[in-house]
């Protein structure tokens, strides 16, 4: 995976900050245990900065993990590496919400920049 495969335009209202969220329920990975299938919803949020990620890339990107072996968190992280990579936003959030499997349920988030949090 490489962030070169997502292209960007330029953001129309640089100036203005402004969230976009995508919302990607069709997430699949693979197991890299078992081989079995990952299912997720996947959501993004950001706030850009001189660019936007363009859809069909993100599209087809995001289609490209269908046949890889990662691990849930592994998977956000590389996703949330790639779009700090394409196009240098303001702040990103992503989360994953993997399908349950042997009676457990996954949710991975990861954010940039980073927020520490006190227990």
């Amino acid at each position: 995976m490489s962030s070169q495969q997502l292209e960007t335009f330029p953001n129309p209202r640089t100036g203005r900050a402004y969230n976009i969220r995508f919302v990607c329920p069709e997430f699949t990975c693979v197991c890299p245990k078992t081989g079995q299938p990952d299912f997720a919803t996947i959501y993004i949020d950001y706030t850009p900065q001189k660019h936007c990620v363009e859809l069909k890339s993100l599209k087809l990107y995001l289609w490209r993990f269908r046949d890889e072996g990662h691990f849930h968190e592994t998977v956000i992280n590389m996703i949330l590496d790639d779009l700090i990579a394409c196009m240098a936003p303001v702040c990103v959030k992503v989360i994953g919400k993997f399908r349950t499997r042997g009676g457990i349920a996954t949710e991975v988030t990861a954010q940039y920049p980073e927020h520490t949090t006190s227990t």
